[in-house]
């Protein structure tokens, strides 16, 4: 744990957890919270932009739910695999329901402070699809590419950006190729004897 970071504007709540701090912030006020951790925190080094598409998530069931018949059941199948709780995973799934997320996507903001000891910090917003995020290309220009990638492969809308086109995909592309919701499948085949 780095410390407490209720102090930056729009402030949601601090996830420690693996060695790595995320605060999560209100998607509004994101260019405070980044002006407030790059001027008052020392968090002068924007390292990535990272979105994060959670469409299903939780969708699937748990592991230990598939049982055999069991000899002298009178209800059939049962679940005699192992216990649903337990923190081991399983074939069939996960060892326990994940918590709901807030949104659909997530953008989160990888800091360093170089200065003195080095410290490291997520700041991360949520957002559903077509909520706009607020660029920080103001707070840290290396956010240009990273939001305009962002745009590209997810479809995030980043508002206030200056330049928001493609970056990877073609500038006639349609859709954005790392959602979820994006379909499957190479482009169609146009064989010779079509009109």
């Amino acid at each position: 744990m780095t410390g407490s970071y209720e102090s930056i504007p729009g402030f949601v709540e601090q996830k420690d957890a693996f060695g790595e701090t995320t605060i999560v912030v209100e998607r509004e006020r994101l260019v405070e919270a980044a002006e407030h951790a790059r001027d008052e925190l020392g968090f002068s080094f924007l390292a990535d932009v990272t979105p994060t598409d959670y469409l299903g998530w939780g969708g699937r069931g748990v592991a230990g739910y598939w049982g055999s018949p069991s000899p002298g059941s009178t209800r059939g199948w049962e679940p005699t695999a192992r216990d649903i709780n337990t923190p081991f995973p399983g074939s069939q799934g996960l060892p326990r329901m994940p918590e709901p997320k807030p949104k659909r996507f997530s953008v989160s903001y990888h800091l360093l402070a170089l200065e003195q000891t080095p410290r490291r910090v997520r700041l991360q917003v949520w957002a559903e699809d077509g909520e706009p995020v607020p660029s920080v290309v103001g707070v840290w220009p290396a956010a240009d590419w990273f939001e305009r990638e962002a745009w590209d492969m997810m479809g995030i809308a980043i508002e206030g950006h200056p330049n928001l086109v493609r970056i990877i995909m073609d500038e006639d592309w349609e859709g954005h190729p790392l959602r979820k919701d994006y379909p499957l499948g190479g482009e169609p085949v146009r064989f010779s004897d079509e009109d």
